[in-house]
């Protein structure tokens, strides 16, 4: 199967750091994900129950990013991973996850996770 959802620039706000302080704040954390999803059926059809909703997708990492903290980018990645994959039975996909301005002399850092 080669056909992909993808959603980009994903923008959730977490506490979210490995140091006290990070813990008192909300940083920025910016999502590229593709998804991958057999959508023939979709196309064959026009029906929206045979897509994958991406605007579901989107509030559901949003909600869960910002309810609770975290110390690590690799943690948030791996637990959205989990999440997209036992909800909405995704067999593959790849998330980069990026946390802007966490290092001064980089735009941005981050993980990929690819399963």
């Amino acid at each position: 199967m080669t056909d992909k959802v993808f959603i980009h620039e994903l923008t959730a706000f977490a506490r979210i750091g490995a140091y006290d302080w990070e813990q008192t704040i909300k940083q920025k954390l910016i999502f590229n994900l593709e998804m991958a999803w057999d959508f023939r059926q979709a196309v064959e059809t026009e029906d929206l129950q045979y897509c994958l909703d991406y605007a579901e997708i989107s509030q559901k990492i949003i909600d869960f990013v910002e309810s609770q903290p975290f110390k690590l980018v690799e943690t948030v990645a791996h637990k959205v991973a989990d999440l997209l994959q036992q909800q909405y039975g995704i067999q593959s996909l790849r998330i980069e996850l990026h946390k802007p301005k966490a290092v001064a002399q980089a735009r941005s850092v981050g993980v990929i996770v690819e399963r």
